[in-house]
């Protein structure tokens, strides 16, 4: 992915759906999504594990299909093994997130496939974090 279309990302979407969102405030997807959200963005709490409990003041919910507004990013803090089963639900939403995002460590080209084939930009490797203070530095 390209500077521009990295820094495109961040101007429309603001609501991202963290997939194993740790309830631990010592855990780095909880920071990075502590991040996000004082930005301005929503975050919907993707983790089976903490169903019904509140994470960062948001509800967490099972799976991708249970989120209760259209998610723009899904932000993947999973093994990149887990990865082909989260683009195939990333892309069976509707309306279709504009971005899969596999963190630092996550690369999984199967899934980045199937995420480019149902329309979403891919990214991998990079923390969300990161690449957003990168380009606003808040």
């Amino acid at each position: 992915m390209t500077e521009s279309e990295l820094a495109d990302l961040f101007s429309g979407p603001r609501t991202v759906a963290v997939v194993g969102l740790s309830a631990d405030s010592t855990r780095p997807s909880y920071g990075v999504a502590a991040v996000m959200q004082r930005a301005g963005y929503r975050i919907i709490p993707v983790n089976p594990r903490y169903v019904g409990q509140v994470i960062l003041g948001e509800p967490c919910i099972a799976t991708l299909a249970d989120a209760d507004a259209p998610i723009d990013i899904v932000d993947c803090f999973r093994r990149s093994e887990d990865m082909p089963e989260i683009a195939i639900a990333a892309a069976a939403l509707s309306p279709r997130p504009r971005v899969l995002w596999m963190q630092i460590g996550v690369q999984n080209a199967v899934a980045a496939q199937t995420a480019r084939d149902a329309g979403l930009a891919v990214v991998e490797n990079k923390c969300l974090k990161i690449e957003y203070l990168a380009r606003h530095g808040r």
